[in-house]
């Protein structure tokens, strides 16, 4: 799969009022808008031999970060699964229209969350981290 910007999957407004519609969304569609942070942890945590960094991305000059993913070794890993992360960052800007910053995140997941107004894990309609390991599984990293 080739790197699709996260923007193309953004939530209707009342799939952004009620978390029911929002968990129906289709895979893709749920880790692209709406819980990428949760993907990009999980990634992380699903392979605990890799030194893998959380990264996003933001509109330049903004602080609010709108796009999580995972990076190992140049890498990306959110809902278009393992790519070149310069693919990732030319895919949000070319659909974005202006320019974007790529941001490394140091805080953890609640940190993050706390910050940028995003959900934790036990704030979904259901528990996310189930379907995120299994959305995880499906792709082949770059190391196999």
């Amino acid at each position: 799969m080739t790197a699709e910007a996260a923007g193309i999957f953004r939530r209707t407004a009342i799939e952004r009022s009620d978390q029911r519609i929002a968990w129906e969304r289709t895979d893709q569609a749920f880790f692209a808008a709406g819980a990428c942070h949760i993907l990009a942890w999980v990634c992380r945590d699903f392979y605990p031999d890799r030194p893998m960094e959380m990264a996003g991305v933001r509109f330049a000059g903004d602080w609010q970060i709108f796009h999580v993913y995972a990076v190992w070794d140049g890498w990306a890993f959110d809902h278009s699964g393992w790519n070149p992360e310069p693919q990732l960052l030319t895919a949000n800007t070319a659909f974005e229209g202006r320019p974007l910053e790529r941001v490394t995140i140091a805080e953890s997941l609640a940190e993050f969350c706390e910050t940028h107004h995003s959900r934790m894990p036990d704030r979904y309609w259901r528990d996310p981290l189930p379907r995120a390991r299994d959305y995880v599984s499906r792709y082949t990293p770059p190391w196999k």
